[in-house]
């Protein structure tokens, strides 16, 4: 791994958290991490760099990030907890149902949109979260199921 701290190292050091070489391990696969891993990927990851961290030790890791504002925790509806570090700048998810599949994505006129909502609703946005479900485009829809035949039909 880098020697240079990861920016959740950083902003554990700056709180004031005890860095421990098998925390550090996890700091940084989160801070490399393409994708949201869930906690089970996290540990699968940070056994393959040091084989004594525990899963309760990554759960107890990540638990201790979250509550420090270091990272956000994702809940895309597939049962487990998600995890990447906080971001510098906003962005939203589109979440493929299929694959699990996160992108994640920044649109001005979403963001124009939300904050005028809120404005005719009476409020000022002070936050959001966005998640959108979809399945590509190239895949064809799963085979809808047989509708109930008409009995007053005669064929």
């Amino acid at each position: 791994m880098n020697d240079k701290p990861t920016a959740i190292e950083e902003a554990c050091v700056t709180l004031g958290l005890r860095m421990t070489d098998q925390r550090r391990v996890i700091a940084r696969i989160i801070a490399d991490a393409q994708d949201h891993p869930d906690v089970e990927e996290l540990h699968r990851r940070a056994v393959a760099v040091d084989d004594r961290i525990s899963i309760s030790t990554v759960y107890r890791t990540v638990k201790l990030f979250e509550d420090a504002g270091i990272i956000a925790r994702h809940d895309f509806r597939d049962g487990r907890s998600r995890y990447e570090p906080v971001p510098d700048e906003h962005h939203d998810h589109l979440i493929d149902v299929r694959s699990g599949h996160v992108v994640e994505f920044r649109s001005e006129e979403i963001e124009h949109l939300q904050e005028e909502i809120a404005r005719k609703l009476g409020y000022r946005l002070i936050g959001h979260r966005l998640e959108l479900y979809g399945v590509p485009l190239d895949t064809p829809p799963a085979a809808e199921p047989p509708k109930p035949s008409d009995p007053s039909r005669k064929d």
